[in-house]
């Protein structure tokens, strides 16, 4: 049992380090390769996000509507992130990622250190209150810190709060697909991590909002000098 737990720590450890490593560097390059990792990813999450909808104990009205559904969320977040990284630069679009992960972070430090009462115990019974309010807080910090590095404006920084929020509510509306398809992993793509939406499901709302709010002029980066 401890040899199996161990060996699931490492093939975690070790997909982490291979996934950051193929989306920092298409983040550091942009352009072509940045664009090839959202079409890529796009894809991979719609075939997750189609085969989870047809496992779920739903209506067909229900169903139809979480496949139209689907596609918007996943191509809208795209669109987004492509449009932040193509006219604000680099650190705008790590500045989307780092609240993300952040909030991943902060929660599960902050529910492991804190504990306290269930989130939401018939969707996801290891999500507490405090790690919502942790994850809040640690989007908060990176907002305000790679924000400021980005040179962002037109947003006040501590809309990290809300992005902390949108996140895992991202996160608790895959868990609530995942118990309704009865199924533990959107996936099998990542070995120790599940499907690739299992990954990006705080990302997809979070870059969706962000980049609607780009395009439309509120956020912007501060010109150098």
């Amino acid at each position: 049992m401890a040899t199996a737990a161990k060996s699931d720590f490492w093939a975690r450890i070790g997909s982490a380090i291979v996934l950051f490593a193929i989306a920092g560097t298409a983040l550091w390059f942009g352009g072509l390769a940045f664009g090839l990792l959202l079409l890529v990813g796009g894809a991979l999450v719609l075939v997750e996000w189609f085969a989870l909808v047809r496992a779920m104990t739903l209506g067909g009205g229900a169903k139809t509507a979480l496949n139209l559904l689907g596609p918007i969320l996943v191509l809208g977040a795209m669109a987004g992130l492509w449009f932040i990284r193509d006219h604000l630069g680099m650190t705008a679009a790590l500045w989307v990622f780092g609240m993300v992960w952040a909030t991943d972070i902060g929660a599960y430090f902050a529910g492991r250190a804190f504990g306290g009462a269930r989130l939401a115990p018939k969707i996801s019974p290891s999500k507490t209150w405090s790690g919502l309010i942790g994850g809040m807080v640690a989007a908060l910090i990176a907002s305000a810190t790679i924000g400021d590095r980005a040179g962002i404006v037109g947003v006040p920084l501590w809309i990290g709060l809300f992005m902390g929020l949108l996140a895992q509510l991202g996160d608790l509306a895959q868990s609530w697909m995942k118990r309704r398809a009865g199924v533990k992993d959107s996936g099998k793509l990542i070995p120790g991590h599940g499907g690739l939406f299992d990954r990006v499901d705080g990302v997809l709302p979070v870059a969706l909002l962000l980049g609607a709010l780009a395009f439309a002029g509120q956020i912007a980066v501060r010109a150098a000098g």
